[in-house]
């Protein structure tokens, strides 16, 4: 928040986290204002009137994006085009140096406005080659400024249309994109030079508009969106036995098979696949605090990305809820312990309109939705949800993850708020009802615990007071003890517990009445002397100092009224007495983490859910078994066993899992130096290949784990290793725009170095002869791998069978493209063992199921959600029975059954 200025009094804030800011394509529609932010420094727009905003994605991960803002409104439905002029209230250089404002800029402006911003990741600099990824929309310029009169400012240059060049308005008038290399140069400076900063205002006599101030901005007039631009329609050359598409205006040229160049035609309609997906199994993902409970039907409830997970321990069974459309961040059991409440983030619709976040209160027997609550009430993510308790339940209270962090409080059933108060400016981790008080609220966070009572529609805050004791950084927790006293565990590893507030004495003369309020005040309804001392509710009346080392992030009361505490730092989990003396301890081991929530099971049983993503079951003195593993950082690299029911991925949290299909458990993991990228097994399945994203690969031995050989190629992302079907090569994609091709022996133990090319995507064929590659540029390359020539007459490779069918462009693929793509919005393909589907990976969080081949426009699919972010890659078993997909920030792995 360090960077972010003052808004305007009247305007509203609302923020999303960059990745989901910049990974989609997304049109929001908002009726008030708003502020956007990232991490780095760029866009703060403050905004009054705001109706229509367009967000492209030009590169995701950590490349530059491209953001554009239009603004095509004002309140009470007249066009920014009314204004009556415009003004520059600031303009300087990057520099420091200020400057007047032209003259020009004083003069009527009867053009909306539109803002087109480049924004880059703050550790990685915008070279030349990734500049050629970009593309620019850049339709009806109007210039505001002219570089003349801005001397200083050489390296910012801002286009200027003119009727007289023929060229611009030709490209004007056909509303084409400009592709690298630029029309009018220079303008890659805007990318590369320092941060320009202008602010302007844009004013009417009644009302200030517009406040933006924008690093490295174009101003142009409002952009044709691309994200419902329709591409060029795709060709067929049956006379040269090709079809050409576009992507992005640049034509893809993939060459028929002979036996198919007669009967071919784009009009020929596919089916859908006779098969579906259904969710098997996901696998541990991101994870939050307090999402791990028990159900009385034996089953642990927690949440993965969109998806609720209820997992039976003792079959290792899981059912899941799939009402969510984007990522759950909070989850409460109701009383009954069949009822659950689950909040969102704020999500996206099929055709890009913003879904707001809300509350989902579903059966967990039926998996049926009962209540939707919140629509339209909260801004940015619901984080913090919890049931009454001492009223049946009949009360539901939530926080919205705004700059004012919103408490609510809502009869459920009826779908209909009771009350919100602000809760507080800085961060909220957790609020709950109080056992016994249907209303007592307590919330805590970022140095607060607040005691709320409700009365009628009112809120009413009562602030804990740490007085003489150590004011922690955070409060990480909060549970119950059975007499009603708060326990809260903090950041410098103290538990605190606050006593239930009550009336410790008073005296009363006869015929006279005193009521205690809810702020522990005592109302005398008569003029004689009543003493009433009170004590408790927001004051420490007990400490259990360094009862971890470092942060504590859960505490659990148990059954029997003792208590378990899990520690992040320490990662030990301990348990105490009623009297808070420690009892018994034990600690988790490095590899599975720290502590991040705990869960009682059966008699003498924990569930402990730390924050790399695992659930442990746990017993004193020292008994911890995991049942469930994952990932905790984005995950690209999938491959499947060649022939047996197995799998392998790489993330870049650095670790290395190889799993079995049955058990869903790890066989094995391995830790490495450098963050995985992407995997490839053997043919024989007696090794495997790691790319990092460091330019380093590996080979380990599927069987022990063991290293079996190390190699450097540049020192850029191993996007790919894939072993040719042969086992005699192994090719290795490099972000450094090469394919190194290694030639293999004494079963893929010795490798020796070969020839590179550049390449994106690769697929070998059958006969371990040849490459296919994608280009960066969306070329279809092919290779022959002894020589690592380039092939150029398409006779000698149009007719190969393929191995694998992973290249996202081909004559066998082209059909799962959607109109409009932009060529990144496909992460990956995989064509199943038997030839008869195929399934992608999208940017927009889908799988989607397609006949192979897929070679017609826009080829019909089955869709499934479940990811909350990219889908990373996907990849069939051997035997076709399951897909696997894997997710980019939501680090999940999801098991699907193909039936």
């Amino acid at each position: 928040n360090s960077f972010l200025p003052p808004a305007p009094p009247s305007s509203r804030s609302y923020l999303f986290p960059p990745e989901e800011l910049l990974e989609d394509v997304v049109r929001l529609r908002l009726s008030a204002a708003i502020s956007l932010r990232t991490r780095f420094p760029v866009p703060i727009l403050p905004l009054d009137g705001l109706q229509h905003l367009f967000l492209w994605r030009g590169r995701r991960g950590q490349e530059a994006f491209l953001l554009t803002v239009a603004v095509t409104q004002r309140p009470g439905g007249k066009s920014l085009q009314e204004l009556t002029h415009w003004k520059a209230t600031h303009w300087r250089c990057g520099s420091g140096s200020g400057k007047r404002p032209p003259a020009s800029m004083s003069a009527p402006c009867t053009r909306p406005l539109a803002l087109l911003l480049a924004v880059t990741e703050a550790t990685q600099s915008i070279g030349q080659s990734r500049l050629q990824q970009l593309d620019l929309v850049l339709l009806q310029l109007q210039p505001l400024l002219q570089l003349e009169e801005f001397p200083q400012m050489n390296q910012f240059e801002l286009f200027r249309e003119s009727e007289s060049d023929p060229d611009m308005k030709k490209e004007r008038q056909s509303n084409s994109l400009l592709q690298p290399p630029f029309a009018h140069q220079r303008c890659d400076s805007m990318l590369q030079t320092p941060a320009v900063i202008c602010s302007l205002s844009a004013v009417s006599e009644r009302q200030q508009l517009l406040n933006a101030e924008v690093h490295s901005a174009f101003l142009l007039t409002p952009m044709f969106p691309l994200a419902v631009r329709k591409s060029k329609e795709c060709t067929y050359n049956a006379e040269d036995g090709y079809v050409r598409m576009f992507l992005r205006g640049r034509p893809v040229t993939m060459h028929v098979p002979d036996q198919q160049r007669d009967s071919f035609s784009l009009d020929q309609k596919v089916a859908l696949p006779e098969k579906k997906l259904k969710l098997h199994y996901g696998y541990r993902g991101r994870d939050c605090r307090c999402n791990l409970y028990l159900l009385p039907t034996g089953e642990i409830v927690y949440f993965n990305a969109s998806v609720v997970v209820l997992y039976n321990t003792e079959e290792q069974q899981q059912r899941h809820y799939l009402g969510h459309n984007d990522d759950v961040k909070c989850l409460s059991v109701h009383p009954d312990m069949v009822t659950i409440a689950t909040g969102q983030v704020a999500g996206n619709s099929k055709d890009g309109k913003l879904l707001a976040p809300h509350v989902r209160i579903w059966d967990s027997v039926s998996l049926n939705t009962l209540h939707v609550i919140g629509m339209g009430a909260f801004d940015r993510a619901v984080t913090c949800v919890s049931f009454s308790k001492s009223n049946g339940g009949s009360f539901l209270c939530a926080v919205d993850d705004a700059n004012d962090h919103i408490l609510s409080v809502w009869n459920w059933q009826k779908e209909k708020q009771l009350a919100e108060v602000k809760c507080s400016n800085d961060s909220v981790l957790a609020a709950v009802f109080h056992p016994m008080d249907t209303n007592l609220i307590v919330t805590c966070g970022k140095s607060h615990i607040n005691f709320w009572t409700m009365e009628g529609n009112t809120l009413t805050k009562r602030q804990g007071l740490f007085e003489k004791h150590e004011k922690p950084k955070y409060v990480l927790c909060v549970a119950f003890a059975e007499n009603g006293d708060a326990i809260t565990g903090d950041s410098s590893g103290n538990l605190y517990i606050w006593a239930k507030g009550r009336v410790c004495s008073f005296s009363l003369m006869e015929g006279h009445s005193v009521n205690v309020g809810s702020a522990n005040v005592c109302v005398c309804a008569c003029v004689c002397v009543c003493v009433c001392v009170l004590s408790g509710g927001n004051r420490i009346s007990q400490v259990v100092s360094g009862a971890h080392e470092g942060g504590i992030f859960s505490v659990c009361v148990l059954k029997d009224g003792t208590m378990v505490s899990g520690g992040g730092k320490d990662r030990k989990v301990a348990l105490w007495d009623h009297n808070y003396r420690k009892q018994a301890e034990m600690e988790v081991g490095e590899s599975l983490g720290p502590v991040r929530a705990l869960a009682e099971g059966k008699p003498g049983e924990l569930f402990v859910g730390t924050t790399k993503n695992a659930i442990i079951r746990a017993a004193f003195p020292d008994t911890l078994t995991p049942i469930v593993q994952g990932h905790t950082d984005e995950l690209w690299g999938l491959d499947v066993h060649p022939s047996m029911d197995q799998f392998v991925t790489c993330s870049q949290d650095k670790q290395v899992h190889l799993w079995d299909t049955s058990t869903h458990q790890p066989l094995w993991s391995k830790t490495m130096e450098d963050p995985g990228r992407s995997a490839g097994f053997h043919p024989s399945g007696a090794v495997l290949a790691v790319g990092t994203m460091t330019g380093r690969w590996l080979v380990l031995d599927t069987d022990t784990r063991d290293l079996v050989s190390m190699h450097t190629d540049g020192s850029e992302i191993i996007s790919n290793v894939k072993y040719s079907p042969d086992g005699n090569f192994l090719a290795v994609a490099s972000h450094d725009n090469f394919v190194y091709i290694y030639a293999v022996s004494e079963s893929g133990k010795k490798y020796s170095r070969g020839h590179s090319s550049f390449v994106t995507h690769l697929d070998w064929s059958a006969d371990s002869q040849y490459l296919v590659t994608n280009s960066g540029d969306y070329e279809i390359l092919y290779w022959e791998a002894s020589s690592g020539k380039h092939v150029t007459n398409m006779d000698t490779v149009r007719n190969l069978d393929w191995a694998t069918s992973t290249c996202t462009l081909s004559f066998s693929a082209f059909g799962i493209w959607p109109d409009g793509a932009d060529g990144t919005d496909i992460n990956a393909v995989c064509r199943s063992h038997d030839g008869s589907l195929l399934a992608s990976a999208d940017d927009f969080g889908k799988v989607q199921l397609f006949s192979f081949p897929c070679s017609q426009p826009r080829a019909p699919s089955h869709e499934y959600g479940g990811h909350s972010s990219h889908v990373t890659n996907v990849a069939f078993l051997h035997d076709d029975s399951h897909l696997i997909s894997t997710g980019g920030k939501d680090t999940s792995i999801l098991q699907w059954v193909v039936a």
